[in-house]
Parts: structure tokens; sequence; C-alpha cells
């Protein structure tokens, strides 16, 4: 398999300082993990950015509340991601701040290349704001919209999307031309069938802007905390036009032409959300700034805890913390993508979690190592044998390895995490087949040598590629089981693709460790 250089250059949101991290940013941060760890493995050249925003009035008022100053309160929330990214296995090539000089820098520069463009005109902005989505809304947006307390009040208005108030603005405002590029992000669309993902969502896209787009408000006065307007400073930049432009920013626009080969993104992973900033504003804002699209925008759904919504009043929030003091950070990577369907909601239940560990590692992967480790071990001293003579059997399970290689690339390049891992959950239950069907006890005591070498050979090397397969996703257990075949230690950042995914690349003669076990079962 030749090796690729090809850039990939994937991005989660950038998440608010307001609070403290919760699992929804621990979900969309795995599963951009995944993917960069993903395409290392197949060698392509990959910027992993994440990082936080820490603008805007919400992340003000909650300073304020707080009585410190908003970088402090970033600087507080910025050391729980350090400290929390690392114990997830998260290998981000970058993690970016809205406060740092760079991105200030960069937003400058396409606030400058959006007015020099002529996409950008001042004028005065009346109508409604959700300050905890960062929105403006309409009086038509807002008609069928009421407030659970105080129907039919003006100042009790509600926001469409999260239900709170929104409260009345009335200032001096920079706008920008969104209104001239609605035609324009329709045919893109169009014309772009995985731009949006999943479908479901680009249908709802669609529907907004078909119904009309108008002039964006992209300047506030009533507040400090943000990016000043260049030769303006009384105004700062609307918080989405800063914290867009950081997937330019980190890569060092305009200036570091270097990094610029990263652009476009290959993937933008956001909650559904925010959906509308990244597959409209933004797009409107490159399009005027002659830069090109990202390539796709994939919304992923949203988690309730044992079937209710969390919240803080319920006590239910499940902070990543406490998750990682009840079970190791593998486990929670792969029930996390492999439960629902990336763009699907899904419910975390303690009792699934527990049940799909024990049925597919501990009972399918665990029971395939440790047995078939065991038997080298009994058989031939942990010495791998050669193969004599391949049956129809083993030639079967050589093609299906070969086809999950396929197919794991094509449902990780589509964001399919589930079907990636149910992939490779069919080949491990293969190799289980295997076992039971060739019965390697029957055939050392018939004394059948020349089939006995060539099952255990088949089996060992199965699990090798199985493990490299499943490395993005449990990079530190699959480090243990590569450790386990291969007798070394392993460093799975370095394994590529051209190097250890063909078959039988493990040479007759070697010598495996003992089975150490990997998945031990984990009581309900």
């Amino acid at each position: 398999m030749p090796e690729s250089t090809q850039p990939y250059y994937v991005t989660t949101p950038i998440y608010y300082v307001n609070d403290e991290p919760h699992l929804g940013h621990m979900y969309t941060t795995i599963a951009a993990d995944v993917l960069a760890r993903h395409h290392r493995l197949s060698g392509d050249d990959v910027f992993f950015l994440t990082g936080v925003d820490e603008h805007g009035q919400k992340v003000q008022q909650a300073a304020e509340a707080r009585d410190i100053a908003p970088i402090a309160l970033a600087d507080k929330v910025v050391q729980r991601y350090e400290t929390l990214w690392p114990e997830l296995s998260i290998s981000n090539d970058d993690f970016t701040r809205t406060s740092s000089d760079r991105h200030k820098a960069g937003v400058h520069a396409m606030w400058k290349r959006l007015l020099d463009n002529g996409a950008i005109y001042k004028g005065f902005y009346e109508d409604w704001y959700c300050v905890p989505c960062e929105t403006y809304w309409t009086e038509t947006q807002l008609k069928d919209a009421t407030h659970p307390e105080k129907e039919n009040c003006l100042t009790a208005e509600i926001c469409p999307d999260c239900k709170r108030s929104v409260e009345k603005i009335q200032e001096e405002s920079y706008f920008f031309k969104l209104s001239e590029y609605q035609d324009k992000i329709i045919e893109h669309i169009k014309e772009n069938p995985d731009f949006i993902a999943p479908a479901s969502r680009q249908n709802e896209v669609l529907r907004f802007v078909e119904g009309g787009l108008r002039d964006l408000s992209i300047s506030r006065t009533t507040f400090s905390w943000g990016v000043p307007v260049p030769d303006d400073e009384g105004h700062v930049i609307y918080v989405w036009i800063d914290a867009l432009s950081n997937y330019l920013s980190a890569l060092g626009f305009p200036e570091d032409t270097e990094n610029m080969k990263y652009w476009p993104a290959d993937v933008h992973l956001i909650g559904k959300d925010i959906l509308r900033f990244h597959a409209v504003y933004w797009p409107a804002m490159l399009m005027a700034a002659e830069l090109p699209l990202p390539k796709r925008v994939f919304a992923h759904g949203w988690w309730t805890v044992e079937g209710e919504k969390m919240s803080k009043s319920k006590g239910n929030a499940l902070r990543p913390a406490d998750l990682l003091d009840q079970y190791e950070s593998d486990t929670l990577r792969y029930f996390l993508l492999r439960e629902v369907p990336f763009g699907l909601d899904g419910d975390f239940s303690h009792d699934a979690l527990k049940t799909r560990y024990n049925t597919e590692l501990a009972n399918d992967v665990g029971n395939l190592l440790n047995r078939s480790l065991s038997m080298l071990q009994k058989y031939r001293d942990g010495v791998l044998p050669a193969v004599v003579e391949e049956q129809s059997e083993d030639r079967a399970l050589i093609a299906d390895i070969e086809g999950m290689q396929r197919e794991v690339n094509e449902h990780l390049n589509n964001q399919a995490f589930h079907l990636a891992i149910e992939r490779i959950s069919q080949v491990v239950r293969h190799g289980n087949r295997y076992v039971a069907e060739n019965a390697p006890w029957t055939l050392a005591k018939e004394g059948n040598d020349a089939r006995l070498d060539t099952v255990l050979y088949h089996l060992v090397e199965a699990l090798r590629l199985i493990a490299v397969q499943l490395s993005p996703v449990m990079p530190v257990k699959m480090e243990q089981m590569l450790s386990q075949i291969m007798n070394t230690d392993i460093n799975i950042d370095a394994l590529r693709m051209q190097d250890v995914a063909g078959w039988g690349l493990l040479e007759a003669g070697h010598q495996c460790q003992k089975p150490s076990p990997v998945f031990p079962r984990m009581d309900s």
C-alpha cells in the first residue's frame, strides 16, 4: 500500500469557556481524534485542531457572575481541557484560543478582506438577540415562540433554538451582506451533496436558506470582551465572525503560506445546534473573502443520560472527569462511537456501556486474543509456526480481513464510526468461529501438526491486523494488544499502513508474549 502525503485537516468547534467541559465536548473531540489517527495511520499529513472560544457577551457575563475578569475565567477552563484531552488520548496538533494574538490577527485579516471586497457596510441594528446562542432573530422569526410563563409579553419572546428569553438590541452596527449569497449557497449545496452531513441536516439548511437570508449584524457596541473592529474600536466583532475565523487563524492565515496547505478543511465536526453558523454564515464569509469552502460539515446529535436530557438541575450532567473515574478512556471512546450512528441523538446508559464492553470487547476481542496466544504458548512455546498449506477457510479469513481494511477506510471517510467498528467486529466474530470450526485442541490431540501450525499462524496474524484497524478508536488498548503479539513495546502513533497492513508480515519463528488480559470483564 503506497504512502499518501495528502494534507488532511479535521476540526472540532471551539468550545465556550463560560462552563466546564461536558460529554458533548468529549464526544466531538473523540470523533475528530479517531479521524486524525486513522488518516495518520494511512500516511496522510494531518492537522487536527481543537480549542476554545473565549469571547462574547455570555462569556463576559459568566465571568462577571464569578467576579473575575473574562481572561481569568478562560484561563481556568483552558486548564481543564489541557488536563482532560491527554487523559482521553486526544492527539490534537494544535489548541487554539481566541484571545491569542495570532487569532486576533487572523480575524482582522478576514475582516479586511470582507471590507475590501465590499461585503461589509455600516448601519443600525434594531431587533432581537439571544445571548446564550449568540444569535440574532427578527420579530417574524420569533412570532410562533411563546414564553412558558409569560405568554403574549413582548419582553418574554424566546429563542426558537434554546427556548430562553431574548433581548431587544438597538445599536449602531456593521453588517455583512449575507443576503447576496443566498443563491450561491443553495447552488453550492446542491452541486456538492457531501458538503453537509447527514442528509437530514442538509435538508434543514436548504429549507432555512430558501426561506430567505437577510444581512447579518456583525458588530456590537454594548460590551467589550472580544476582538475590536479594525480602526473602530468602539465596536466588537460579532462572536461568530470571530469564532469561525479560528479555522484559518490557527493555520497562520494570511501570512503562513506553509500551513495554509491544509485549507480547505476536510471536515468540520460540530454539534447540530451550531449547524447554521457553519453551513450558512461560514460559507458566505468564505465566498465573500474569495477563499475555498470546507469540503464537509458534519453535524452530530446530542446525548441524553438514562433516557433524560442532561441538566444541572437534575444532577445528571455527565462530567468527563467523573466518567474517567469509572471507566478507562478507551472504553468510553469505543462506546460513544459504537453505540449510535454519529449523526443521530444517543442515550448514555451505564448498563448499555457495560453490556457492549463485556460482549464485544471482553468476550469477543479479549477472548480471541487470550485463547489464540494461550494455544500458541501451549502447543508451540509461543513461537509462531510456518503456514504449511492454506485451505478454503483460511483464505476466507484473509479475504474478510482485506475487505475490512477497505471498508473501514470508506466508513471513516464518511464519518460512519459505528459501521467501521461493526465491520471490524465482523472479523473478530469470524476469528472466533474459525477457532471453533478448526478446534486446535483437537488437531493437537490428533497430532495433525501441519493443520495446527496453519491455524495458529492465521489466528495471530488476524489479531495483529484487527488491532491495527481498532487502534484509532482504542489507542491504549491496541498498543497493549500489539505489544503482546509483537513481543516488544509498540508506539501506536508511529504505525503506518504501508508498513503494517499486509497479510503475512509476521514471520515464522516470531516469538509472542504470554497473554495478559487486555479486556477483563466488567462487573454489571
